[in-house]
Parts: C-alpha cells; sequence; structure tokens
C-alpha cells in the first residue's frame, strides 16, 4: 500500500497495483476500499491501477469529523503528484465528483478522466432543499436508527425504489463492515451539498472526459450527467445498456473495457 502525508498532516492511502500507465480510482459512497479491488484488478493487467483509500470512510480518521470534498481533491492530487506523468482518473458517483475537482484544481496531473454517473449538484439539490435529507438522516442516527438513515438516503437522495430502500435499510446495518459506514455516507452527502453547484468551474475542464451512465439508472443522475456534458467542453458519453449505478459491481468486466479503451486513447504512445 502506497502512503505519504496530506498538506494536513493526514496520511494518504492507496493500493498500487500493475504496471504501465497510470489509473487512479476513486470509488463512490460505502466504499472502504475493497468495492472497486475488482475492477481494479482488471486493469492491473494493462496498466499501474492507483485505487485511493478515501478518507471520507476511514474510520480512522472519523475522530477528526468529517472530511470534505477540498479534503478528499487534495488527497487525490497529492497522490497523481506520486506520478512522473499525467494519469487518467476513474471516479463513480461522489467519487466522480471528487474526480471532477481534482481535474479543475490540477488539470496538468490528468490524461483524460472516465465520470460514471457524478454524484453533482447541479440545479438539481443533492441533498434536497436547505439539506433536508441531510437532517433527516442525522436525526436517525442520534436516535440509533442507522437503518432508517441508511433508508432516507437511498430514497430521498439517491433516487432509489422505496423497496428497495426499505430492504437496503433492513439488511446492510446487519453486516457490521458495511453498518459502520452509514453515518460516513451522510457526511458524504453533507459534503456534496456544502459544495454545491459548479457547473461554471466543469465548464473550465478541458481534460478529455469520458461520461459513463447505465440506461437503468435513477433519472436525477442522468439529469446531472446531462447538465456536467452541456457545461465540459471535451466530453463524450457512453451509455451501458441494461446497467444501473452498480454496474461497476454486476458487469466489472464491461465498465473496465471502457476505461481501458478511452485510456487507450489518452495514452497513444503506450497503446
Amino acid at each position: 500500500m502506497g502512503m505519504i502525508s496530506s498538506a494536513d498532516g493526514t496520511d494518504i492511502r492507496w493500493y498500487d497495483e500493475g504496471r504501465g500507465p497510470a489509473v487512479l480510482i476513486v470509488g463512490p459512497g460505502m466504499d472502504d476500499g475493497s468495492r472497486t479491488k475488482k475492477l481494479a484488478g482488471i486493469l492491473a493487467r494493462r496498466f499501474r491501477v492507483l485505487r485511493l483509500r478515501r478518507r471520507q470512510y476511514r474510520m480512522d480518521l472519523k475522530s477528526r469529523g468529517p472530511s470534505t470534498i477540498a479534503d478528499e481533491v487534495a488527497d487525490v492530487c497529492a497522490v497523481a503528484g506520486e506520478v512522473a506523468e499525467p494519469l487518467v482518473i476513474y471516479g463513480h458517483s461522489s467519487g466522480g465528483v471528487v474526480a471532477l475537482e481534482a481535474l479543475a484544481a490540477s488539470p496538468t496531473s490528468f490524461a483524460g478522466a472516465v465520470i460514471y454517473e457524478p454524484a453533482a449538484v447541479t440545479e438539481l439539490p443533492i441533498a434536497g432543499e436547505q439539506g433536508w435529507v441531510v437532517s433527516r438522516a442525522r436525526a436517525a442516527l442520534r436516535a440509533g436508527k442507522v437503518g432508517a438513515a441508511l433508508r432516507v438516503f437511498m430514497r430521498e437522495s439517491a433516487g432509489t425504489p422505496a423497496w428497495q430502500a426499505w430492504v437496503g435499510g433492513c439488511l446492510v446495518p446487519l453486516t457490521p463492515r458495511y453498518r459502520r459506514l452509514i453515518p460516513a455516507q451522510i457526511d458524504d452527502l453533507e459534503a456534496l451539498h456544502q459544495l454545491g453547484n459548479r457547473l461554471d468551474v466543469y465548464a473550465k475542464i478541458t481534460t478529455p472526459t469520458l461520461l459513463l451512465e447505465g440506461d437503468r439508472s435513477p433519472r436525477h443522475l442522468i439529469d446531472r450527467q446531462t447538465a456536467i456534458e452541456q457545461a465540459m467542453p471535451r466530453t463524450e458519453r457512453v451509455v451501458m445498456p441494461g446497467r444501473d449505478h452498480g454496474a461497476d459491481l454486476k458487469d466489472t468486466s464491461r465498465v473496465a473495457s471502457i476505461i481501458e479503451t478511452f485510456a487507450n486513447k489518452c495514452f497513444p504512445a503506450a497503446s
């Protein structure tokens, strides 16, 4: 595992696999570093893959309080700085927002980006008006109702159908590994809400960017993707038929193939 210190003294950690041009992975919410392991393993056959341990989901750092998007962007840029050449960044959901912000913060660090359904604030809030989704979820957490907090997030922010949110709220907390991540997911949501609408910033990003989505994903995610596509000057869009926001788990090989094909265009000398 790679490790360096951030500007604020926090140790930044990432898994480092494979050899070749570098791809940096920033996983979605509820990822303790394990969700993207299979994806990274496939990509590592062709690339050096840096799989970030997002500080928002590191329990060893939670005594310091929630992280901001800016904190996570600084971590991404620090890891990118450890690579000699510009790399390709892949970000999913809230990790997609972190990736977009990193593109804006350090454009010379990146040769390209694959952004999978970023949970970005556009004209659509991500946590309800004035962040009421965060308030309700935090109230549930204070009452010791972890499953209820997850249901609020899944239904009111993620846009999951009511029955799926109910099942998720019942089953996910039964696994200790995931139960402990639920408060961090609410921290992540609040960080996105606090970041706000950044389309004007994304409009200045000139890094080649592939926007990835599934045609069965919640409508609001597709609408957010469209707003980003319209704002950014150098994008292409790929739609995965029959897939949703979890295609990285359900069809990992397809997601890896899309990333690899795009990365090969960004690294022409290595193709």
